[in-house]
């Protein structure tokens, strides 16, 4: 049974995500609690704002206490604040992220770190095994428990370590009616800055815009921040672990420019010997540059795995000052958790002490392209094993790497290449100064393989 994508489990409430499921997963989660800590197994549950949520957090908690651990219910709150919670057990979240309102997903942490694949797989065999509850006896209580507080507080004051103080640094935030409004405001206020919140009502039905944000979602934060004082804006999606910055003419920075700017002073405020950014392949050589000129180093880890590059890194005797994919940051100093509130407030304090324009200014901003091309499911596997050799082949000046797709490294260029996980894609992303020519190119390579391999 495969369950967890890249991102946990997520899916449509009436085919994927169901209570039937929750119930199972809670079950499961209780079982990976009580070997993890006989005698006081806990799990701490929470949910974003959908409408869905409140059933489904209910389902885990009544699988949870029939597998005999105790449940502590947080509520709505940003997911980042359920990983914090989590610290010292385990935890389950509620929450789609981006997904349509209809949608819902099951995340699970233990001491504040998503679960790896190898535990993800073990909730796989618990749910597909179907295993009874314990004895009436000995099933587990539940309460109640407030995080948002201490959460917001461990924020602040971990942000106060890096930059200049706000001073009243006006901020706008689109949280786009999810959970992050019950953090990113408060916390940029708290730290001094003056700040305009958009859709900052939490409502499961997203009225405001999509939950994803993007160019298109975020519009009227885009006017409101060219139009007006703001320096900067801040977008969320509906669990507050992805951030979207826009700039004081309204315009979006790119993910990757703000991946660089947040690595490379990390970097700098470092004083390890072996300081390591983690990010995935997908990520732009812009790091790279700015990560060494800091130096650091790189390195990549798949899509969805940041925690377990972590882990890697770490067990090499490296110190990760920084994890990023696009549009989602682990301050690991902080926690081990994907976090866009405490990425909101890093870069706050990094925009009151240079000034955006500052910030931006080192980062060598290429053109980038993401393109899609059609592939069948079952067609994957040998499109990309034909590419691993039929992409170095077409492109000989490149440096190769096939540890997560295929990536081409140039001297001013990058290309990569890999399966998507979770439609009938082979998706292709490149940045270069003449980068419709190597998209024509690579592309042609890709579809020649893709029509091979159906």
């Amino acid at each position: 049974m495969d369950l967890f994508g890249t991102a946990g489990i997520r899916g449509s409430v009436r085919t994927d995500v169901t209570p039937e499921l929750a119930v199972a997963v809670g079950r499961a989660v209780a079982r990976e609690a009580r070997e993890a800590s006989p005698r006081n197994a806990a799990v701490v549950v929470g949910r974003d704002g959908r409408t869905t949520g409140g059933a489904l957090a209910a389902a885990v908690e009544a699988g949870v206490r029939a597998g005999g651990a105790s449940v502590r219910r947080l509520g709505v709150v940003p997911t980042p604040a359920l990983a914090f919670a989590s610290r010292g057990r385990h935890g389950v979240m509620l929450t789609a992220s981006h997904n349509p309102p209809g949608d819902n997903g099951i995340k699970c942490f233990v001491d504040g770190v998503e679960f790896d694949r190898e535990q993800e797989r073990a909730i796989e065999d618990r749910v597909d095994a179907g295993a009874a509850p314990v004895a009436w006896d000995a099933w587990g209580d539940g309460g109640d428990e407030s995080v948002l507080d201490a959460y917001r507080a461990a924020v602040v004051d971990y942000a106060r370590g890096y930059g200049a103080p706000l001073d009243g640094l006006a901020v706008a935030v689109d949280c786009g009616n999810g959970v992050g409004a019950l953090a990113t405001p408060a916390v940029l206020r708290d730290l001094g800055a003056s700040v305009e919140t958009l859709e900052g009502n939490v409502d499961g039905h997203f009225p405001g815009r999509e939950s994803k944000p993007t160019p298109d979602s975020l519009a009227t934060l885009r006017r409101f921040v060219a139009d007006g004082d703001a320096v900067f804006g801040v977008g969320h999606d509906g669990d507050a672990d992805r951030i979207v910055i826009v700039d004081g003419d309204g315009e979006i920075v790119h993910e990757d420019t703000v991946l660089a700017i947040v690595a490379e002073r990390y970097v700098r405020a470092s004083d390890a010997d072996d300081r390591v950014v983690v990010t995935t392949p997908n990520a732009s050589a812009r790091i790279d540059e700015r990560v060494t000129a800091a130096g650091g180093r790189v390195e990549r880890v798949r899509l969805g795995a940041l925690h377990e590059g972590i882990a890697a890194v770490r067990a090499a005797g490296g110190t990760v000052v920084f994890a990023a994919e696009p549009w989602k940051h682990v301050h690991p100093a902080l926690g081990g958790w994907i976090d866009a509130v405490a990425s909101a407030a890093v870069f706050a304090r990094h925009v009151a002490s240079e000034g955006l324009d500052g910030l931006r200014a080192s980062v060598t901003e290429r053109p980038y392209r993401k393109v899609s091309v059609p592939c069948p499911d079952d067609a994957k596997a040998a499109a990309m094993a034909d590419l691993r050799t039929a992409l170095p082949e077409s492109f000989p000046e490149a440096s190769v790497d096939t540890d997560h797709g295929v990536r081409l490294d140039f001297d001013d260029a990058w290309l990569l290449v890999r399966p998507s996980g979770t439609e009938a894609y082979v998706r292709l992303y490149a940045e270069s100064e003449s980068v419709d020519d190597l998209v024509a190119d690579a592309r042609a390579v890709v579809e020649r393989a893709v029509e091979r391999a159906s």
